[in-house]
Formats: structure tokens, sequence, C-alpha cells
């Protein structure tokens, strides 16, 4: 991996980490249009395209920080909504960590791959048009009930299938169980902060324990660290401006936009590929 292939990585993680169009599928992509995606170098490869998403953890800190605070204040019992938020981000949490925790290997080994990537966007896409037409009306992220969070906890189940897109599983969730456009991405990005730590410890530490077993290289070994930190530092700074425009952009023009991009862009990798342009190995 070069330089300038991390910062290619880093500002894909960072861009489409919180948009609903998939970043584990982007990075996926990405990686098989760089040529970084061999036998060679798998492990450490998927292991890094997790971890990189750390960055998008603290541009989310950072813009939500009173929210945040407010969650640490209803830990402490001094803020009723604080505790609410932060018992239904909690419980939100669960059925995806239940099934990832299941069912990971068998998910990096048969949907880490172009193909599988390129029909979860299309599926994706047509769901977002079909669902996610035009702006709707509804209450905040306080409000939400309990039956309702863990309802967009197990839609974000559907988000470990690469290319499906946790952002869009869990704001169209969000949206129908009666938030607002705005607050089902608030509710989104704030759930990705346990759900994408958590997927970045485990793989952490799932890639330095083959590469001490001596299984498989690990990926600072691999790619070397300062590629790591220079991809992480991309992401954070480009998720940064991604949150803040999506915010922006939802209350105009809702999700249907993103669903056709979504089909443009399988349908047009899936045209080079039937042409002979590009290959998977």
């Amino acid at each position: 991996m070069t330089w300038w292939q991390a910062v290619v990585l880093g500002v894909v993680e960072g861009i489409t980490e919180y948009l609903p169009v998939s970043s584990t599928g982007h990075l996926v992509l990405t990686a098989w249009l760089l040529g970084l995606d061999h036998a060679g170098n798998k492990e450490a490869l998927d292991a890094y395209l997790v971890v990189v998403q750390g960055g998008a953890i603290l541009a989310v800190l950072g813009l939500y920080a009173p929210r945040v605070l407010q969650m640490a204040r209803g830990l402490g019992g001094r803020d009723d909504d604080g505790r609410r938020l932060a018992f239904n981000i909690a419980l939100a949490f669960v059925p995806a960590a239940t099934v990832g925790a299941l069912l990971g290997t068998l998910i990096k080994t048969w949907l880490f791959s172009a193909l599988p990537v390129l029909a979860a966007l299309a599926v994706g896409g047509l769901w977002m048009i079909w669902l996610g037409r035009g702006v709707r009306r509804g209450g905040d992220v306080t409000t939400l009930s309990v039956a309702a969070a863990l309802g967009i906890g197990c839609f974000q189940v559907l988000a470990l299938w690469p290319g499906m897109s946790r952002s869009m599983v869990t704001i169209i969730g969000g949206m129908l169980f009666g938030l607002n456009p705005v607050a089902a991405a608030e509710f989104s990005f704030l759930l990705g902060v346990p759900t994408l730590g958590a997927a970045c410890l485990h793989d952490l530490a799932g890639n330095l324990g083959d590469a001490a077993s001596g299984a498989a290289p690990s990926m600072v070994a691999q790619f070397g660290l300062g590629h790591l930190m220079l991809g992480f530092g991309v992401a954070t700074v480009s998720a940064a401006l991604a949150v803040r425009w999506l915010v922006a952009f939802l209350t105009r023009h809702g999700l249907a936009p993103f669903g056709w991009y979504r089909l443009v862009l399988s349908a047009t990798l899936a045209a080079l590929l039937l042409t002979g342009i590009l290959h998977i190995e």
C-alpha cells in the first residue's frame, strides 16, 4: 500500500460511513479497483478496512459532543432524556453484535468480495427508492420507545451484509419507527459509535492475535503503521464533513437520491465486469 492509496481509502471511508451507500461496500470495491485485494493479504486488508472506520467514530463524538454529554449525565442520574437515549442506543446495539459474533467468520468468507457487494448495493438501492422517497415528519431521538430502539437494532443486522449500509438500514428503520429523517440520522450516527467501536476492537484484536500465532500477517506489518494512521486521520476529517452535509441533504431531499446512486454504481461496475474491462481474481 502506498501513501496515496491510504488517503483514497480514508476519504472513501469517511465520506461513505454515514451516507446510506455502504462504507464497507465502497471500501471493498475501492481496494479491489486499487489492486490491493489479493489472496496474499486478504486477512490484513479486511482488518484494515474495518479498523480505519474508527476515524468516523471520532468525527461523531466531536460533532455530537453535547448529545454524548447528555447521555453521560443520564447515566449519572441527572438527565432523564439522556438516560433513555443511552439505554436505547445500548439496546439497539445488541442484535447486530450478537449475530456478528456468531456469524462473523462466515460473513467475511462469503460476503467480503466484489460480487456480493454489488448485489447488496442494488438491493439496497431499490429498497431506498421504494421506502425513502420524500421527507417524512416524526419525533426526535429522545421520544423513541424501547420497542422502536430494538426494532432499529434488528434492522442493523442487515448491515452485516457488506454493501447494504449500516447507515441506510438504521435511518430507514428509524423513519419507519416514527423518527423524522434528521433524528433518524442522528440516532444512526450515535448507534454507530458502539457498533463501529466494537467492530474495530474485535478485528484489531483478531488480526494481532493471528499475527502473534503466525496464522496471518498483521495489517501493520503488511501496510505500515503510518499508512494506517494516515487513513484513520483522513477518515475522521472527511466523515465530519459528510455528516454535516448529509443532515442538510436529508432535510431537503430524503433518501431516494442515494438509492438511485447505488443502482447506477452497481449497474456500471457490473457492466464493466461483463464487458471484460474489469476482472475479479
